[in-house]
């Protein structure tokens, strides 16, 4: 089979596209897919660029989020059957297979049946976003229906997701975004309010909007600045969560607004064999696969390229600023 290996750790130049054996089904658990499309995320080029989870694992091929079809199932296999099109978050980290590639094996636990009215690209830009947007909402952050959520970077991969999972909630959205064009998309998404963080002072208008009081959660998808910024912007009691390691900041503010700080971190489960915790995650697409086949959860796809492209990519990754999702068509 075809399949983009990761040949060292460095630039996107260490992406070849290479023939390389099928992989078949060891396991009576497992089901083997062929993959139509793959999700390209920003773990991706952070493994590519600082090294696999694993040591020893080179060449590997990398991709979390896949989405294709059924086309043979392990002796112990129940709930699937070859022709079923499936959709899932697993590999890429250098223990299993990842899904830049026309096939792999997976057990059959992580995987759902994809949303019936989404396309393979769509949902293969979807799982690894899906799960971190609702864990960091509802699980870490405790979102409930009236409450306001400030999340950054609304028209990113995660972002535009959180959105639409906060509105499904019953949530006031605000949202920080770079330019019109982003505005008007992530208003279509359901955003209530729009903070333009280049030219806008982001206390000054989170306190405008919120009568002084805050924003009940705050979802920092961006880094050490925008958490930094969003302690005063976060309600007395309130909560943040952010994806990455804030650094080493004063927490004074916080501490004196009693502030949750949660993280969110989805990979987890897979690195530490947290199977109980891999379920819920299933579950998770089950629930939003509803929800995109009522159309009320819909995704951004602005770039979809052959899988001999995963090079240039992982060069859109890296030049930041994404509206929406990159995805590998195979």
């Amino acid at each position: 089979m075809k399949a983009v290996l990761m040949t060292e750790v460095g630039g996107p130049e260490v992406l070849h596209l290479q023939d390389m054996a099928e992989p078949e089904i060891t396991n009576p658990a497992q089901v083997k897919i062929r993959l139509k499309a793959a999700g390209i995320n920003p773990i991706d080029t952070k493994v590519r660029g600082n090294g696999l989870f694993y040591p020893d694992a080179l060449p590997a091929v990398l991709g979390c989020d896949g989405a294709g079809t059924i086309v043979a199932i392990g002796d112990e296999v129940t709930g699937f059957k070859p022709g079923d099109e499936v959709w899932f978050c697993n590999g890429g980290l250098g223990k299993e297979q990842g899904n830049y590639a026309e096939y792999t094996v997976i057990d059959n636990r992580w995987l759902a049946l994809k949303p019936k009215t989404a396309s393979f690209t769509e949902a293969a830009a979807l799982p690894l976003v899906l799960i971190t947007a609702w864990g960091a909402l509802f699980e870490r952050g405790g979102l409930q229906s009236g409450q306001t959520v400030l999340i950054h970077a609304g028209a990113g991969g995660v972002g535009h997701v959180a959105i639409q999972l906060a509105k499904q909630k019953g949530a006031r959205v605000i949202t920080t975004v770079s330019s019109e064009e982003k505005a008007d998309f992530v208003r279509r998404l359901g955003a209530d309010d729009v903070i333009f963080y280049r030219h806008e002072d982001l206390l000054e208008r989170v306190n405008s909007l919120t009568e002084g009081r805050g924003a009940d959660l705050v979802f920092d998808t961006v880094g050490p600045e925008a958490f930094k910024a969003s302690i005063e912007a976060t309600a007395h009691f309130g909560s943040i969560v952010t994806l990455l390691d804030p650094g080493a900041i004063s927490l004074a503010e916080a501490r004196m607004r009693n502030l949750k700080i949660g993280f969110e971190l989805m990979l987890t489960p897979m690195l530490r064999g947290l199977d109980d915790a891999r379920n819920k995650q299933v579950d998770i697409l089950k629930r939003c696969a509803e929800w995109f086949d009522q159309g009320v959860l819909q995704v951004n796809v602005s770039h979809l390229l052959r899988l001999e492209q995963a090079s240039e990519a992982h060069d859109l990754i890296g030049a930041g600023h994404m509206t929406g999702k990159i995805v590998l068509e195979i």
